[in-house]
């Protein structure tokens, strides 16, 4: 699995998820989720254009993080789980050829 591919995309993500929620807050100010961005996203504060380029950025941040993460526990998992599958097929296989 690529660093850079799923860094990007959980990245992205994450970053277009903060602007539709910003979007929903301005619309629907009784239902704001203000409060759950001030505790995630330090330095936030509602809204001014620095405080919504500070948590785009953290939003994007964010998504590196799990990247950081994710990619290598994935990638070890993947790995072991397929060396253990090779194994148990060749061992099958070795199974059918003596017993035939």
């Amino acid at each position: 699995m690529s660093m850079a591919v799923v860094g990007n995309t959980a990245s992205l993500f994450l970053l277009i998820s903060f602007i539709l929620c910003v979007i929903f807050d301005l619309i629907f100010r009784d239902q704001s989720m203000y409060f759950f961005w001030k505790r995630l996203l330090p330095g936030f504060e509602w809204l001014s254009f620095s405080s919504f380029i500070l948590g785009s950025l953290e939003s994007y941040a964010y998504g590196w993080f799990i990247s950081f993460i994710w990619v290598p526990l994935y990638n070890f998992l993947a790995g072991e789980t397929c060396n253990s599958m090779r194994k148990f097929i060749k061992a099958m296989n070795n199974f059918r050829l003596k017993k035939i």
